[in-house]
């Protein structure tokens, strides 16, 4: 009798058959974009029958949704790895920020599925949160091993957005007070939004190639956020 350790050649090929159809559904990403993204679709090109599919993935959204953790789990897994060097804070703050633009330039179809446009009629449940969670908590590891000093104070945060921000360091179990957190929050969007005006071709024009441009503003947001 097989150990519990042990999986079922059933099991295996289930596993196997529902990475296949999710490599095709990344594929359909790339070709008409998640709004296009179809069961029958990813069937026809499995040479499956839209019924059989169905019993790995009962709608659109759980297929979706799967996407979502994958990608989720995948910029989280290389913003941790990053983390992890030994290096100083700000060090480990660049190689954070790097590594997650090279992730995006290489899934770029995946990093507009998770930081690009919402998807119409989609609602991404609870199981999403943790994996969104990833980067965010890198992050604030990093600046909760450093002692923070701002490049300037700046205005304090409206008591709502004290609040506000004091439930998220709940959420995250993160020991940064509510300026520091705002501060993060603050550099979390610039610089995420930097990699979304790349991807999505903002910057031709101006400062593309981008190379320089996002590490200047990785060191001017280590500064903002108290990294010295």
């Amino acid at each position: 009798m097989a150990g519990t350790g042990t999986r079922t050649a059933r099991e295996r090929a289930r596993d196997e058959l529902t990475q296949e159809i999710k490599d095709v559904a990344r594929r359909q990403l790339a070709e008409v974009g998640a709004n296009g993204l179809s069961l029958r679709a990813v069937a026809r090109e499995l040479g499956m029958v839209s019924s059989a599919l169905y019993r790995y993935f009962p709608s659109r959204d759980h297929l979706l949704t799967e996407l979502i953790i994958d990608a989720y789990n995948a910029i989280g897994e290389v913003a941790e790895k990053a983390a992890a060097i030994d290096a100083d804070p700000r060090q480990r703050w660049r190689h954070i920020w790097h590594a997650a633009r090279t992730w995006a330039k290489a899934h770029p179809h995946e990093y507009a599925l998770i930081y690009g446009s919402p998807i119409p009629g989609y609602q991404a449940p609870r199981d999403t949160v943790a994996p969104a969670s990833r980067v965010a908590l890198a992050l604030v590891g990093v600046l909760d091993s450093a002692a923070l000093r701002p490049a300037f104070e700046g205005p304090k945060p409206s008591a709502k957005l004290a609040r506000q921000t004091e439930d998220l360091a709940a959420r995250l179990e993160a020991d940064l007070p509510a300026p520091a957190l705002t501060r993060l929050l603050i550099a979390w969007a610039q610089l995420f939004g930097v990699i979304s005006f790349e991807l999505f071709g903002q910057f031709v024009g101006s400062v593309d190639p981008t190379d320089e441009f996002f590490a200047h503003t990785t060191q001017q947001m280590a500064d903002f956020v108290g990294l010295r």
